[in-house]
């Protein structure tokens, strides 16, 4: 986080923000996304019990609970959706996760409080911009998904849940609702990425607009597209093995990606 000096502590925010031009990024090789990944267990290593379980928690409860709700309201065709579409508000959550590596980067003693003191400082308004902004990406995928579901079973849809499973594996329709689906599914995520996985740590590290950050995420990535596209992977698949029991193993996947992203950040961009 850059530091005010009493010269400019006066000086309004606008003033002293860093331009996209301001900001330099640099390619990386999947060497690097190894060691962010060893790095972002160091730091979960190093305080387990920190803020992980409080946030962790939340996403867990969160996501089961709407899924139960889609189940209750027969709307068990949403309930993917809605899971998966997690990952895009992910970043959200793993705010308080880039922040605990930041303070420990420093030689700072961190617990969960200390993850969230950024509320306080001029950081808070790009990073609420940059929720809102995935918050509507996911609305919008949700949006897309019950479209694509009504559009292919409105004439025929399914009186259950096992009903529904067996159509979807076994019908014309349910194919296609599956291909349909992932490939909105992989656009939606890949834009997730390119907007999110530099611009959140970016916000909290330096004095930059939420249209910077999101400009220089994207050319991060851009610049690094298959390494990132194989970021991705890594990500999707550790979710994925996370939310196998329950989403119970997110407490160990999310926040082990969450302090990785941060080290990938300091890979992506020149301090």
């Amino acid at each position: 986080m850059v530091e005010l000096t009493e010269q400019n502590k006066e000086v309004p925010f606008k003033d002293i923000c860093l331009s996209s031009d301001d900001i330099q990024t640099r390619e990386i090789s999947l060497a690097d996304l190894r060691e962010c990944l060893s790095k972002g267990w160091a730091d979960f290593s190093a305080r387990p019990l920190g803020s992980a379980p409080l946030i962790v928690l939340f996403y867990f409860l969160g996501a089961f609970i709407i899924t139960l709700a889609a189940f209750g309201l027969d709307l068990s065709y949403f309930a993917f959706p809605i899971v998966a579409g997690c990952t895009l508000v992910g970043p959200i959550i793993a705010i308080g996760f880039f922040e605990i590596s930041r303070q420990r980067e420093q030689g700072l003693n961190t617990n969960w409080r200390s993850a969230f003191e950024f509320i306080h400082t001029s950081s808070f308004a790009p990073v609420l911009a940059l929720s809102l902004i995935m918050a509507v990406l996911y609305v919008f995928w949700l949006y897309l998904a019950e479209l694509i579901y009504f559009s292919l079973f409105s004439a025929n849809p399914p009186a259950s849940v096992a009903e529904f499973i067996g159509q979807l594996f076994t019908t014309r329709h349910g194919g296609a609702l599956v291909a349909y689906g992932n490939f909105v599914g992989f656009l939606f995520a890949f834009a997730a990425l390119s907007i999110s996985v530099v611009a959140f740590p970016l916000a909290l590290d330096k004095p930059v607009t939420s249209l910077t950050a999101i400009s220089v995420s994207i050319r991060a990535v851009t610049s690094n597209m298959l390494v990132m596209i194989a970021w991705g992977v890594i990500v999707g698949a550790l979710l994925l093995i996370g939310a196998a029991f329950f989403l119970i193993g997110l407490a160990v996947t999310l926040p082990v990606l969450g302090h990785a992203t941060w080290h990938l950040y300091r890979k992506l961009v020149v301090r």
